[in-house]
């Protein structure tokens, strides 16, 4: 029944979700080409802010738990599991004032209307996940940057999505990277739940009705552990408060 409901709903859905896109791509050229980083920072920001009001017509809504344990004026490495795209578009928003940076897959830096656009121009680091090599200069360069400014980083260690909400194994070289040459930054694991089911159909139609979930948890200095027992707590960390 739910599936049947959701054709209708799905296809304006798609509208909204695709004109927000085609609208935020030349506004984010404008921004970023005659404004700067803050200006496109805004704009990505507010696109991403619509995004999350087309979700909510599938009645999608959001939830983010322990905000308030985030650290300020610190260079941040956000690690969550990976379930869909609504994790990027609710840490982006929700998320927006620690200036999330992303480690994603190169296909995704061509081809989708203001998405590759910000992933190329924003910060955020395209990398081939068939050439490690092509990978380390890349995270290098991220982990200097949000080194730098106090900004964050954002890598879901499982590389790929889940399609049911199991954790699958998390790698360790991406983030043991960040680790390296973000020495001052503090480590935010973040169990994600639920965002899976709105693409329980496939791409079409959507779930309906999902309570998504970010659930926060403690901060982790990368000084304060060798990098072995940051990652093992780092993974207890997420996995235990996956509902799946």
């Amino acid at each position: 029944m739910e599936k049947l409901i959701s054709f209708p709903i799905s296809i304006v859905y798609y509208l909204c979700f695709g004109l927000c896109l085609v609208i935020f791509h030349p506004i984010q050229w404008v921004c970023f080409n005659l404004f700067g980083y803050e200006a496109h920072k805004k704009s990505v920001d507010y696109l991403n802010f619509f995004l999350v009001k087309c979700s909510n017509l599938l009645g999608t809504t959001y939830t983010f738990k322990n905000t308030e344990l985030i650290p300020k004026n610190v260079p941040l490495i956000f690690v969550a599991n990976h379930q869909s795209l609504y994790d990027i578009v609710g840490i982006i928003w929700y998320l927006r004032k620690h200036h999330a940076k992303f480690v994603s897959k190169k296909e995704l830096g061509k081809g989708i209307p203001s998405v590759s656009y910000n992933l190329r121009h924003g910060g955020s680091i395209l990398i081939d996940r068939k050439d490690p090599k092509q990978a380390i200069p890349l995270i290098k360069q991220l982990s200097e940057y949000i080194e730098k400014f106090n900004r964050s980083a954002v890598i879901f260690p499982e590389g790929t999505r889940s399609k049911d909400g199991k954790p699958n194994e998390f790698a360790q070289n991406g983030l043991k990277m960040l680790c390296k040459y973000a020495p001052s930054s503090y480590v935010v694991p973040i169990s994600i739940n639920n965002s899976w089911k709105i693409v329980k159909f496939g791409a079409f139609p959507m779930g309906l009705g999902n309570k998504l979930e970010f659930k926060i948890h403690e901060p982790m200095a990368v000084k304060d552990f060798s990098f072995n027992e940051l990652m093992e707590k780092i993974e207890k960390a997420i996995v235990q408060s996956i509902k799946y």
